[in-house]
């Protein structure tokens, strides 16, 4: 009995700490748009550092957005796809995908949820510091796809809590990508793993042919989240985690554990005469 009370006390004392950097991670999103809206640049200097990315991408033969999107803008029904991976596969697939490590993997919701934080601040450093025009504001002739053809984008993220010179980083790409280091880290299943991967891999498309990002903003998202997610890894919990202890947050150890007592005493059995295997 005194067990069953000991694993109830232990149960609700995890619920309650996922409960707690639940509401944190919910409060750090709402003050993350909140910041992120706040944060007011000059249309010269976004337009200055999006040349800037330009020259850069320029030297590293990697721009080729106009070009890219002039394949697919005339083609509507591919545009309206574009623009439903960038809408739909963001927040609703990032939401998806943390309740469900949340009751079924939370040691990866923690970590999930904590290259979240990292990589999200740092990316509001960047916006602050570094605004940038994305393409379809840059004077590239690049199509608007996005706010031309749907207005469902304005519901999932309202004006008020945008800040359009917010291009570099890209955490359309980052976060689904935080999402897909979750999923390949939690589970074997093949076609979840593919899925994961091929969503990261859509938005990774849509954010350069909807002109919401340039290539290097993709880039250096992807490398955002990469080092946000070695570092929610270095986090206490999950060393803790990753050790070799028998002994849970509560002190207590696990079910099935065998004490060093009870090893010294089995050994001893074990060497009596007449136990063993006949």
């Amino acid at each position: 009995m005194s067990g069953g009370f000991r694993h109830l006390a232990r149960s609700a004392a995890a619920s309650s700490r996922l409960l707690a950097r639940t509401g944190i991670v919910l409060a750090a999103v709402v003050g993350y748009f909140a910041v992120r809206g706040l944060t007011h640049s000059s249309r010269a200097e976004a337009l200055r550092n999006a040349a800037r990315i330009e020259g850069a991408e320029h030297l590293l033969r990697l721009d080729r957005e106009f070009w890219l999107q002039d394949h697919v803008v005339h083609e509507h029904a591919v545009t309206r796809i574009l623009n439903w991976i960038y809408i739909f596969g963001h927040w609703p697939v990032i939401a998806l995908t943390l309740i469900w490590l949340l009751t079924r993997h939370p040691d990866l919701y923690v970590r999930a949820a904590g290259a979240m934080l990292v990589s999200g601040t740092a990316g509001l450093i960047a916006f602050a510091a570094f605004p940038v025009a994305p393409p379809r504001l840059a004077g590239l002739g690049m199509t608007d796809t996005v706010t031309q053809q749907s207005a469902a984008y304005r519901l999932l993220q309202p004006p008020a809590f945008t800040n359009q010179y917010a291009a570099m980083p890209s955490l359309h790409v980052g976060w689904n990508l935080l999402m897909t280091l979750a999923i390949l880290a939690a589970t074997r299943r093949a076609w979840l793993r593919v899925m994961a991967v091929t969503l990261t891999v859509a938005m990774d498309t849509a954010v350069v042919l909807t002109a919401n990002h340039y290539l290097l903003d993709a880039l250096a998202g992807a490398a955002l989240a990469h080092i946000g997610w070695y570092a929610a890894g270095q986090f206490p919990h999950h060393r803790d985690r990753r050790g070799t202890s028998t002994a849970d947050s509560s002190g207590l150890p696990p079910s099935g554990a065998v004490l060093p007592a009870q090893a010294d005493r089995r050994s001893r059995a074990a060497s009596a005469p007449g136990w063993g295997t006949q």
